[in-house]
């Protein structure tokens, strides 16, 4: 029998992902097919499973640079036992600290965080984190450490929810630390005892939230959060607990199905109907914050924000006035806010006036998403008719888009987004038919992946070759969801088409063009993706770049200002375009940081 850990160090920690990342993708399912609000979504499964990959992602990261670093004493040939010492007693360099990887896991789960499920779980991880990495060089922790961890992993996440509501992951992580506090032994007792507890709590969450009585399931993230537990128990005894002990269906349905129970079919068995999953109430909550009332936000908006704490305070007051959901985790400078808005926008702007957000995401929830009257009166989510979704390159342009009801990827300059972040999006819009707009040019295989991976889900998808967030701004303006599929992907395709496209940069060395040569700094004006200006002045640049475009024609201007920007440039191209070309309009966005100085379209 392979020997088991009393104790927890980098080792364990790193066993303890790999187990509950296995869990949650055999849990994954079962635990979205019992998502009933606040947005019947069926994502919650998937949220903490992506959450927690990219947890276990930062831990290896961890230990594959501990290994760079410690090569050549690891190729000497010192061996370590148990404990980590080498037969001299002296500490052999054979695996991180137990602080680093604690920290490691909740700095990946804060940034990879998704959904409210996934942002509760990275801060119950960084609570962990905070008392198992109080003392930098400790090699392991014992069980009262554990103990005292659990406790104040529940605490932070509690305090993390703007409006916590019992019945949720926050009950069960609660329950699972009161039950580790009155547990005596080694870490496999804390961890076994934090399970139970964990357990019996699932179990009465329907007694706690009338609508997952009604919807006969117990909480979704609270699933979830016992599958990570229950990984932790596996990695200290080397035994899985029994999978039928772990409860997911309640009404007539056996408490304690396990994660191979089919769950539309045993909802059905229970007399349950198979929407079942997709329902909600309205004043009721899951994952710890507060549900949705009917006509509820119409925007679920997720980013990182670096931002001092006195900063963050003022934004969660901010937020919280303008819509429901809030949950903000994080500390130490770095940040991870969840809301749900019907002003996308401000939600963006609230976090640009704290400080620097991004990786924003934005959703639509979109008609029907949770407010649509099913059997008995109780709202069933259904999959929209059609849905457009866009990558956008900065904060602006992701609030200017999710306004016109756009599912939204945001680009971050140097980071273009891979196809599984695009495939994700086509999920998220939950919809029939789906509108691809890459928006830019170097995207268009990624998207192209995207979109035939999408087609093996039962997604129509059409994927319209935008090469620039300002062809996409013209796409969407003539986007009309009641036409025929075929006729609105025409119509989107031939405004793109018609839009020419120019931006403005900074070039970064000395390069040959096709309007010269180039020297660090000079300011580069590219139209349809070739560099056709070369000038010192921005400003300059830009009207010389945007009389070359208009000399074939146009109708319509459009402006996307960077932060780089000067605040007069708008100003000025709006006179120039009024002064010299009386039939054209021109309107002005904020981009944020979107890499370019300045974006120009020409319809």
């Amino acid at each position: 029998m392979p020997q088991v850990p009393h104790t927890l160090d980098a080792l364990v920690v790193r066993a303890w992902c790999g187990l509950a990342l296995e869990a949650l993708g055999r849990a994954r399912e079962e635990i979205d097919a019992i998502n009933v609000y606040p947005v019947a979504d069926g994502d919650t499964g998937t949220n903490l499973y992506l959450t927690v990959e990219s947890a276990a992602a930062a831990v290896e990261a961890v230990f594959a640079a501990h290994a760079a670093v410690s090569g050549e004493q690891e190729a000497s040939g010192g061996q370590e036992d148990s404990a980590g010492q080498g037969a001299s007693g002296g500490q052999v360099a054979q695996r991180p600290a137990l602080a680093d990887t604690m920290r490691a896991m909740a700095h990946g789960a804060l940034i990879g965080a998704r959904g409210n499920s996934g942002t509760i779980l990275a801060q119950l991880l960084r609570g962990m984190a905070q008392v198992l990495a109080a003392k930098s060089d400790a090699i392991h922790a014992d069980g009262p450490a554990l103990r005292l961890a659990l406790r104040h992993a529940a605490d932070a996440a509690r305090q993390a929810v703007a409006h916590p509501v019992e019945g949720t992951v926050l009950t069960v992580a609660s329950a699972a630390a009161d039950a580790a506090s009155g547990a005596e032994g080694d870490c496999g007792a804390v961890a076994r005892a934090a399970y139970e507890g964990a357990r019996a709590a699932l179990a009465a969450t329907p007694g706690q939230l009338a609508v997952l009585k009604r919807a006969g399931v117990v909480d979704a993230g609270g699933r979830g959060l016992v599958a990570v537990l229950a990984a932790l128990v596996e990695t200290f005894t080397g035994e899985a607990p029994a999978a039928g002990a772990v409860p997911v269906l309640v009404g007539h349905a056996r408490v304690g199905a396990g994660p191979d129970t089919q769950a539309p079919h045993a909802r059905v068995q229970a007399g349950v109907p198979e929407s079942v999953g997709d329902m909600s109430d309205a004043g009721e909550c899951v994952d710890g914050a507060p549900a949705l009332e009917e006509g509820g936000p119409a925007f679920e908006v997720i980013y990182l924000l670096e931002a001092e704490d006195a900063a963050v305070v003022r934004l969660r007051e901010r937020l919280d006035s303008l819509g429901d959901s809030l949950v903000v985790v994080g500390g130490d400078g770095l940040w991870n806010v969840h809301v749900h808005v019907d002003d996308a926008g401000a939600a963006v702007e609230a976090g640009v006036e704290a400080g620097r957000p991004y990786r924003i995401r934005i959703t639509h929830f979109g008609l029907g998403d949770a407010h649509t009257a099913g059997a008995a009166g109780r709202p069933v989510r259904e999959r929209a008719a059609r849905a457009v979704v866009a990558v956008v390159p900065g904060e602006g342009l992701a609030g200017l888009y999710a306004g016109a009801g756009a599912t939204i990827v945001l680009a971050r300059p140097g980071e273009p987004p891979a196809s599984g972040e695009l495939v994700e999006a086509v999920r998220r819009a939950h919809a029939r038919e789906v509108v691809l707009l890459p928006n830019d040019a170097e995207l268009r295989h990624t998207a192209a992946a995207a979109a035939e991976q999408a087609r093996t889900e039962g997604v129509r998808v059409a994927l319209i070759p935008t090469r620039s967030a300002v062809q996409g701004i013209a796409a969407l303006a003539v986007h009309e969801p009641e036409r025929r599929f075929d006729e609105d992907v025409v119509a989107m395709t031939s405004a793109a088409g018609a839009t020419r496209y120019a931006e403005l940069a900074v070039a970064e060395r000395q390069s040959w063009t096709m309007a010269g040569i180039c020297q660090a700094g000079d300011i580069l004006g590219l139209i349809d993706g070739d560099v056709a200006v070369i000038g010192s002045d921005i400003t300059a640049t830009a009207e010389t770049v945007l009389n070359r475009m208009l000399a074939a024609g146009g109708e319509m201007v459009t402006l996307v200002l960077g932060d780089d920007a000067p605040d007069t440039i708008a100003g000025h191209l709006e006179s120039r375009v009024r002064e010299s070309y009386m039939a054209v309009d021109t309107v002005v966005y904020q981009g944020g940081r979107q890499g370019a100085l300045l974006l120009i379209g020409v319809e």
